[in-house]
């Protein structure tokens, strides 16, 4: 069996302001080391039940942030960028049995987490077919248009309750909760248990009907907080100028969202 895992550091349990999800900061080194032991908890969960090669996406910032020597050695690891339009989940085809999501957050304009953002910092949000748009739902997405099943979500719980109706197999596990500017966490060794168990569960299942389905049309828009950002956005192909500050696009085809989302965010 082979597992997918994206993972990302502002939806681990011990994130709260974005000094710790950058690098180079003092308090980054315990997110990142967090970041680490909710992956491996994770790759745990997967080889119990019946995973002999997972690839993990290291997914945030300049993608150097996992301590690879930690994972088991079934595990490979992708760090750093290529520039594809499948970004954070760069790597996945066809061959993947599942996709596991760690570490996710809240959409940009969304209160669940002080770290809420989609791709970027400079968007007010980021709907498509007129709901605010998490990278996870980008990238679950991703995921299925290769035909995988994505089978566990972790991160906040604004971002769990968001997301409950997009894939019916989807095991999650909110790791902490947020509002305004505080978070209120589980313990780091709850979260890490909590990833694991749920992650064997995810896999356990009859994965020949986790697949979600996909829209049939999209719209994507896109609120800047700055408007010359949206002037210049707007001319990327497909793209219209809607509101001094949002650009909008529509199609049938969700790799055009997927490539636009490189550029325009």
């Amino acid at each position: 069996m082979k597992v997918f895992i994206s993972a990302d550091i502002e939806g681990v349990t011990n994130t709260t302001i974005w000094d710790e999800a950058e690098k180079g900061e003092a308090v980054y080194a315990a997110a990142a080391k967090q970041m680490t032991a909710e992956v491996k908890a994770a790759c745990e969960g997967a080889i119990a039940a019946g995973a002999d090669y997972i690839l993990v996406n290291d997914a945030h910032d300049y993608a150097v942030n996992i301590d690879i020597s930690q994972l088991p050695e079934c595990a490979e690891v992708i760090r750093g960028w290529t520039g594809s339009p499948y970004a954070m989940v760069d790597g996945i085809d066809g061959r993947f049995d599942a996709a596991m999501f760690v570490g996710y957050h809240s959409a940009a304009g969304r209160c669940g987490n002080p770290l809420s953002h989609t791709f970027t910092t400079k968007t007010v949000w980021v709907k498509l077919n007129g709901v605010k748009c998490s990278e996870f739902r980008l990238y679950s997405w991703a995921a299925a248009l290769q035909k995988v099943p994505t089978v566990l979500l972790t991160g906040d719980k604004m971002l769990c309750e968001d997301s409950r109706d997009i894939h019916p197999a989807c095991r999650m596990v909110a790791v902490k909760d947020g509002f305004g500017g505080m978070t209120r966490s589980i313990s780091p060794s709850l979260a890490c248990k909590r990833i694991k168990e749920a992650a064997e569960q995810g896999l356990r299942q009859d994965l020949s009907h986790a697949l979600c389905t996909m829209p049939d049309h999209f719209v994507f828009e896109v609120c800047y907080k700055i408007h010359e950002h949206a002037i210049a956005r707007s001319y990327y192909p497909g793209f219209q100028l809607v509101e001094d500050n949002v650009i909008r696009m529509e199609t049938d085809d969700f790799m055009d969202v997927l490539r636009a989302v490189v550029f325009v965010l």
